[in-house]
Protein backbone atom coordinates (compact mmCIF):
# COMPACT_ATOMS: atom_id res chain seq x y z
CA UNK A 1 0.00 0.00 0.00
CA UNK A 2 1.59 3.37 -1.02
CA UNK A 3 1.70 6.05 2.14
CA UNK A 4 0.67 9.34 1.26
CA UNK A 5 1.98 11.92 3.20
CA UNK A 6 -0.74 14.55 4.87
CA UNK A 7 1.44 17.40 4.25
CA UNK A 8 2.85 18.58 1.56
CA UNK A 9 6.13 19.38 1.53
CA UNK A 10 7.27 22.24 3.83
CA UNK A 11 9.73 25.81 2.38
CA UNK A 12 11.19 28.16 4.59
CA UNK A 13 9.85 31.33 3.53
CA UNK A 14 11.06 34.78 5.34
CA UNK A 15 9.37 36.95 7.23
CA UNK A 16 9.09 40.96 6.98
CA UNK A 17 12.00 41.60 9.25
CA UNK A 18 13.43 38.36 9.19
CA UNK A 19 16.70 38.35 11.77
CA UNK A 20 17.98 35.02 9.51
CA UNK A 21 15.28 32.74 11.04
CA UNK A 22 13.12 31.07 8.95
CA UNK A 23 9.62 29.92 9.48
CA UNK A 24 8.26 26.77 8.18
CA UNK A 25 5.31 27.33 6.11
CA UNK A 26 3.60 24.16 4.69
CA UNK A 27 2.32 23.47 1.58
CA UNK A 28 -1.27 23.69 0.41
CA UNK A 29 -2.53 20.37 -0.16
CA UNK A 30 -3.70 19.11 -3.25
CA UNK A 31 -6.70 18.25 -5.00
CA UNK A 32 -6.07 14.55 -4.83
CA UNK A 33 -4.73 14.72 -0.92
CA UNK A 34 -7.97 16.38 -0.11
CA UNK A 35 -9.95 13.65 -1.40
CA UNK A 36 -7.62 10.88 0.02
CA UNK A 37 -8.32 13.23 3.49
CA UNK A 38 -12.23 12.64 3.26
CA UNK A 39 -11.85 8.81 2.20
CA UNK A 40 -9.84 7.68 5.31
CA UNK A 41 -12.15 9.91 7.31
CA UNK A 42 -15.46 8.49 6.15
CA UNK A 43 -13.74 5.29 6.84
CA UNK A 44 -12.91 6.35 10.24
CA UNK A 45 -16.51 7.35 10.84
CA UNK A 46 -17.84 3.71 9.47
CA UNK A 47 -14.92 2.11 11.77
CA UNK A 48 -16.15 3.96 14.45
CA UNK A 49 -19.50 3.21 14.25
CA UNK A 50 -19.06 -0.55 13.37
CA UNK A 51 -17.09 -0.36 16.84
CA UNK A 52 -19.59 1.34 19.13
CA UNK A 53 -22.64 -1.56 17.24
CA UNK A 54 -19.69 -4.32 18.24
CA UNK A 55 -20.04 -3.04 21.86
CA UNK A 56 -23.45 -2.58 21.88
CA UNK A 57 -23.65 -6.26 20.70
CA UNK A 58 -21.35 -7.52 23.37
CA UNK A 59 -23.12 -6.18 26.38
CA UNK A 60 -26.12 -7.47 25.40
CA UNK A 61 -25.10 -10.53 24.60
CA UNK A 62 -23.64 -10.61 28.12
CA UNK A 63 -26.96 -9.60 30.10
CA UNK A 64 -28.59 -12.14 27.93
CA UNK A 65 -26.04 -14.87 29.18
CA UNK A 66 -26.57 -13.69 32.20
CA UNK A 67 -30.11 -13.57 32.50
CA UNK A 68 -30.00 -17.10 31.12
CA UNK A 69 -27.82 -18.31 33.54
CA UNK A 70 -29.80 -17.41 35.95
CA UNK A 71 -33.10 -19.23 34.83
CA UNK A 72 -31.41 -22.26 34.22
CA UNK A 73 -30.34 -22.06 37.73
CA UNK A 74 -34.07 -20.81 38.88
CA UNK A 75 -35.42 -23.70 36.65
CA UNK A 76 -32.83 -26.53 36.83
CA UNK A 77 -35.08 -28.64 39.02
CA UNK A 78 -38.54 -28.25 36.94
CA UNK A 79 -38.02 -31.54 35.01
CA UNK A 80 -37.73 -33.48 38.30
CA UNK A 81 -40.40 -31.98 39.80
CA UNK A 82 -42.69 -32.53 37.15
CA UNK A 83 -41.70 -35.93 37.42
CA UNK A 84 -42.67 -35.68 41.33
CA UNK A 85 -45.90 -34.35 41.27
CA UNK A 86 -47.49 -38.05 40.31
CA UNK A 87 -46.12 -39.71 43.07
CA UNK A 88 -47.23 -36.65 45.81
CA UNK A 89 -50.64 -37.19 43.77
CA UNK A 90 -50.76 -41.15 44.30
CA UNK A 91 -49.51 -40.69 48.06
CA UNK A 92 -52.24 -38.16 48.59
CA UNK A 93 -54.51 -40.83 47.04
CA UNK A 94 -53.36 -43.70 49.35
CA UNK A 95 -54.32 -41.58 52.67
CA UNK A 96 -57.86 -40.88 51.00
CA UNK A 97 -58.10 -44.39 50.66
CA UNK A 98 -57.22 -45.33 53.97
CA UNK A 99 -59.26 -42.86 55.71
CA UNK A 100 -62.14 -44.18 53.59
CA UNK A 101 -61.71 -47.88 54.51
CA UNK A 102 -60.50 -48.12 57.96
CA UNK A 103 -61.45 -51.51 58.67
CA UNK A 104 -59.20 -53.11 55.57
CA UNK A 105 -57.47 -50.50 55.31
CA UNK A 106 -54.12 -51.61 56.36
CA UNK A 107 -53.21 -53.51 53.49
CA UNK A 108 -54.65 -51.57 50.96
CA UNK A 109 -52.81 -48.91 52.38
CA UNK A 110 -49.09 -51.05 52.51
CA UNK A 111 -49.89 -52.43 48.93
CA UNK A 112 -50.18 -48.31 47.55
CA UNK A 113 -47.03 -46.78 49.62
CA UNK A 114 -45.34 -49.90 48.39
CA UNK A 115 -45.77 -48.99 44.92
CA UNK A 116 -45.18 -45.18 45.62
CA UNK A 117 -42.06 -45.59 47.05
CA UNK A 118 -41.32 -47.99 43.89
CA UNK A 119 -41.84 -44.82 41.36
CA UNK A 120 -40.58 -42.31 43.99
CA UNK A 121 -37.46 -44.58 43.46
CA UNK A 122 -37.40 -44.80 39.80
CA UNK A 123 -37.94 -40.87 39.06
CA UNK A 124 -35.31 -39.99 41.33
CA UNK A 125 -32.86 -42.78 39.87
CA UNK A 126 -33.71 -41.50 36.31
CA UNK A 127 -32.80 -37.96 37.59
CA UNK A 128 -29.24 -39.37 38.36
CA UNK A 129 -29.79 -40.28 42.28
CA UNK A 130 -27.94 -43.32 43.47
CA UNK A 131 -27.96 -45.33 46.54
CA UNK A 132 -24.65 -46.39 47.96
CA UNK A 133 -23.46 -49.68 48.27
CA UNK A 134 -23.45 -50.46 51.67
CA UNK A 135 -25.01 -54.36 51.73
CA UNK A 136 -23.23 -56.42 54.10
CA UNK A 137 -20.10 -57.93 54.22
CA UNK A 138 -19.08 -55.51 51.57
CA UNK A 139 -15.23 -53.71 52.16
CA UNK A 140 -15.44 -50.40 54.21
CA UNK A 141 -14.80 -47.51 51.87
CA UNK A 142 -14.63 -44.35 53.52
CA UNK A 143 -14.94 -42.54 50.11
CA UNK A 144 -18.55 -43.49 50.45
CA UNK A 145 -19.54 -44.89 54.00
CA UNK A 146 -19.88 -43.64 57.10
CA UNK A 147 -18.34 -45.76 60.17
CA UNK A 148 -20.34 -44.87 63.34
CA UNK A 149 -18.64 -48.26 65.04
CA UNK A 150 -16.93 -51.25 65.29
CA UNK A 151 -18.36 -54.50 66.06
CA UNK A 152 -16.57 -57.54 67.47
CA UNK A 153 -17.91 -60.21 64.44
CA UNK A 154 -16.94 -63.76 63.33
CA UNK A 155 -19.29 -64.30 60.61
CA UNK A 156 -18.10 -60.98 58.65
CA UNK A 157 -14.31 -60.28 58.17
CA UNK A 158 -12.56 -57.67 59.88
CA UNK A 159 -12.93 -54.12 58.06
CA UNK A 160 -15.81 -55.26 56.49
CA UNK A 161 -19.78 -53.78 57.00
CA UNK A 162 -21.39 -55.41 59.61
CA UNK A 163 -25.28 -53.70 59.26
CA UNK A 164 -25.89 -50.28 57.56
CA UNK A 165 -27.63 -47.91 60.07
CA UNK A 166 -28.62 -45.57 56.98
CA UNK A 167 -29.03 -45.43 53.56
CA UNK A 168 -26.09 -43.32 51.85
CA UNK A 169 -26.92 -41.52 48.69
CA UNK A 170 -24.93 -40.13 45.10
CA UNK A 171 -25.66 -38.04 42.87
CA UNK A 172 -24.12 -39.55 39.83
CA UNK A 173 -20.44 -39.64 40.59
CA UNK A 174 -20.73 -37.35 43.70
CA UNK A 175 -21.22 -37.85 47.14
CA UNK A 176 -24.79 -36.49 48.96
CA UNK A 177 -24.68 -38.47 51.86
CA UNK A 178 -22.95 -41.13 53.06
CA UNK A 179 -24.15 -44.49 54.08
CA UNK A 180 -24.15 -44.71 57.97
CA UNK A 181 -22.65 -48.46 58.88
CA UNK A 182 -21.18 -50.81 61.92
CA UNK A 183 -17.75 -51.77 60.99
CA UNK A 184 -16.87 -55.13 61.59
CA UNK A 185 -13.98 -55.89 64.01
CA UNK A 186 -12.10 -59.24 64.82
CA UNK A 187 -13.25 -60.56 68.15
CA UNK A 188 -11.04 -60.06 71.41
CA UNK A 189 -9.20 -63.24 72.55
Amino acid sequence: MKKTHIMAETKQAPEAGDTGEHALVPEPLTPEQIEDLKVRASKADENWDRLLRTKADMDNYKKRAAREKEDAIRYANESLFKKLAPVLDNLDMAFASAAQNASGGVQSLQAGVTMIVQQLRQVLQEAGLEEVDAAVGKPFDPNWHEALTQQESDEVPEGHVLQQLRKGYKLRDRLLRPASVIVAKKPSA
